[in-house]
């Protein structure tokens, strides 16, 4: 005989959802930026813990929850495995001087005359080069901030070009977190939803630069340019410099057009860097290693150091020493932590039909592919503001709405370039939020203060919405059909 389920209540299903906001709001106030060491994973687990309690008076057993985190956690394997390679790519494109290359060629185009301009375009080479919006503004950016103040621009005016360059790399880059992170929440692969945010992306990228051209050439003026030059030289002096060195991504890009897996594409990226640091860096393969044997022994334990662990590049100048840091495949261990505590949360409430009962809410609240966006992009920004983290904005209203997606014939992409599009950006704008606070305090300029200025931010939620309204690049499914579910009074 099939077992029957009560129907949750729309209060019982909320009840895990509002106790992971209440303790996550609690535990970012207490942890601040440490929260993402690991306590907010736990927090993810108790509400996972939570909603067991909910199931089980529902009359669920732990057998069939347990059925749920385990097919939960195996849909976001794929993503977990790429996410790993990710990490070996970033260590090995560090060491063969592709990362220092792009950096390098992307100062040079620093114009005091359009500095705003060119100090986005900046920030999104290195964010794109480094897949870190965090990393940008805590090297690049705090330069750019000394010479937009030496030449008397506006400190808020300099950090909202900083960011909305740094964000525009962070959410494209393949190397970012949150790139690998909205995919495997929505249920796509990583190259199709970079390929999907294109198309919102490059508008509001565009209107930005736009924006930043104007209030250069109203605000920008002559001024050195010393502290460029200094990056630039403490580059160049430990790494071979040579447009040689974009063969690499270049192939990697091909690979991606063409259509290759997600990970053998990875993969032979992260071989060809290994490769191309032999050729281009053996000096700096062998400074990696601290190691001491024979000149082989040392070189296989440089080329290995970077594609799992920890490797840094010390030049002397501070700035870009911490910009030539890598945490190959282990620095990725902390974001698998995340994605696998979050598929136990998303597990548990989908498994016992939690999920479903707020989506159904949801559901008979919109109707049309422009409400839904609208409602995603919403519940994004108020996880950002409530839960204080760009990560749960993702990860949460991922697994809510996946679902409602299938079931409206929107393909999966547009969950995930949604999630993007309002999660990922709009969390610096949040003074309390983890990044807002990291950048406010790492660039020294007021959240408020620079939040008007950061107009890739502002733009890109109100771009993906206006995109859906005008059914513009909405890619479609054939609708998912109701499912037989057991239910009971």
């Amino acid at each position: 005989m099939t077992k029957v389920y009560k129907q949750p209540t729309l209060f019982q299903a909320f009840i895990p959802i509002i106790f992971l906001v209440v303790a996550l709001f609690i535990n970012v106030r207490i942890f601040g930026d440490a929260s993402l060491d690991g306590s907010n994973q736990i927090i993810l687990i108790l509400a996972a813990g939570v909603a067991t309690l909910v199931a089980l008076r529902l009359g669920y057993d732990w057998e069939k929850i347990q059925r749920g985190i385990v097919k939960s956690i195996s849909s976001a394997m794929a993503s977990i495995l790429i996410l790993l390679l990710i990490g070996s790519l970033a260590g090995t494109w560090l060491l063969s001087g592709i990362v220092p290359a792009m950096i390098y060629y992307g100062l040079q185009i620093l114009n005091p005359t359009i500095f705003l301009f060119a100090a986005c375009i900046i920030c999104s080479i290195v964010s794109m080069a480094t897949g870190s919006s965090w990393t940008t503004s805590a090297t690049v950016g705090i330069a750019l901030i000394g010479i937009g103040q030496a030449l008397g621009i506006n400190e808020g005016m300099i950090a909202g070009a900083v960011l909305s360059g740094a964000y525009f790399g962070d959410k494209m880059s393949p190397l970012s977190d949150t790139t690998n992170l909205a995919p495997a929440m929505a249920g796509t692969d990583l190259f199709t939803h970079i390929r999907y945010m294109v198309y919102t992306t490059v508008p509001s990228i565009s209107i930005t630069l736009i924006l930043f051209l104007i209030l250069g050439f109203v605000n920008g003026g002559d001024g050195a340019v010393t502290e460029t030059g200094t990056i630039l030289t403490a580059i160049s002096s430990k790494f071979n410099i040579s447009g040689w060195l974009f063969l690499v991504p270049v192939a990697v890009i091909v690979m991606i057009v063409k259509k290759m897996p997600a990970v053998p594409a990875i993969l032979i990226g992260a071989l060809l860097g290994a490769v191309f640091a032999l050729i281009f860096q053996p000096d700096v393969v062998q400074s990696v290693a601290n190691y001491e044997g024979a000149s082989w022994e040392i070189t296989f334990v440089g080329i290995m150091r970077s594609l799992y662990g920890d490797i840094s590049i010390v030049t002397g100048n501070a700035i870009v020493d911490e910009l030539l840091t890598s945490g190959g495949m282990h620095g990725m261990l902390g974001t698998v932590w995340l994605i696998l505590s979050a598929m136990i949360f998303g597990g548990v409430m989908e498994s016992t039909g939690l999920l479903k009962r707020i989506a159904e809410a949801v559901i008979a609240r919109v109707h049309s592919t422009g409400s839904t966006v609208a409602a995603t992009a919403a519940t994004t920004m108020f996880f950002n503001a409530t839960a204080s983290d760009q990560y749960l904005a993702i990860v949460v209203p991922g697994r809510m709405y996946a679902d409602i997606y299938k079931k409206k014939g929107l393909a999966p992409e547009n969950l995930s370039r949604t999630l993007e599009d309002s999660g990922t950006v709009t969390s610096v704008l949040v003074p309390w939020n983890t990044c807002g606070a990291y950048h406010s305090n790492v660039l020294g300029v007021a959240t408020l203060d620079y939040a008007p200025y950061a107009f890739f931010n502002i733009i890109s939620p109100l771009m993906t919405v206006a995109f859906a309204y005008l059914n513009i690049k909405i890619r479609r499914i054939l609708p998912k059909k109701a499912e037989t579910t057991e239910t009971a009074a």
